[in-house]
Formats: C-alpha cells, structure tokens, sequence
C-alpha cells in the first residue's frame, strides 16, 4: 500500500506543481483564451494565488515525508488540494463546462485517498 501511496502522491504533486507554475507564470489573458476560460473571470491576484497554492500543496504531498520532518504536513496539503478541486468542480459548473469535470474529480479522489491514508498512518503511529 505504501508503494501505491507514494506513486499517487508523486503524480498528483506533479500535476498540481505543473499547473501551479503556469498559473504563475503565464498571462491571465492567455490562459483565458485557452483551457482555463474562467481565469477571465478572476484578477491577477487571484489567478496567482492558486497557483501558489498548487505548488506548495504539491510541495507539501512529497517533501515532509521524503524529508522524514512533520509527516502531518502531507495529509493536510491534501486536505488543501482536495479543497481547490471542489472550487474547481463548483468552478467548472457554474460556468457549464460539465464536459471539464473528469480531471477535477479524479484528482479529488486522489488527494482525498493521500489524506485519509496518510491521516490514518498518523492515528497508527
């Protein structure tokens, strides 16, 4: 389990690094114009800040555990993920784009698997 645990958290962290940094890195115009129309809708700022948010969640799924410090970390940027991905869900809904849902929701599950497997790793110890 701890493989398969490990492998989720490697891909999920990932994927949230990779799209943290292009929301951090890319004009809000641009990406509006492509895959995340809603970025039209959102400032600067915010558009910012859940890029930082996605990094340092992805950041926080992988380096206390390889660090060996504060394990406790990892399910709460979980937490965190599973919490931008219900925005994204709500996100993606009120602007019709019911056809965008799989991505959300399939990492939804992953980092709601990471954070009750990692939470109950916690209770174990």
């Amino acid at each position: 389990m701890e493989t398969a645990l490990w492998t989720t958290q490697l891909l999920v962290a990932a994927i949230f690094f990779a799209t943290g940094l292009t929301k951090l890195t890319q004009p809000r115009a641009q990406l509006a114009a492509g895959p995340m129309g809603w970025a039209a809708g959102v400032t600067d700022l915010e558009l910012h800040t859940v890029g930082l948010l996605e990094v340092l969640g992805a950041l926080g799924l992988v380096l206390p555990g390889a660090l060996g410090v504060a394990p406790l970390l990892t399910s709460l940027a979980a937490v965190g993920l599973a919490l931008t991905m219900i925005g994204a869900i709500v996100t993606h809904v009120r602007m019709g784009e019911t056809d965008r849902l799989a991505v959300p929701l399939v990492l939804l599950v992953l980092t709601l698997f990471v954070a009750i497997e990692r939470f109950g790793a916690h209770s174990l110890a």
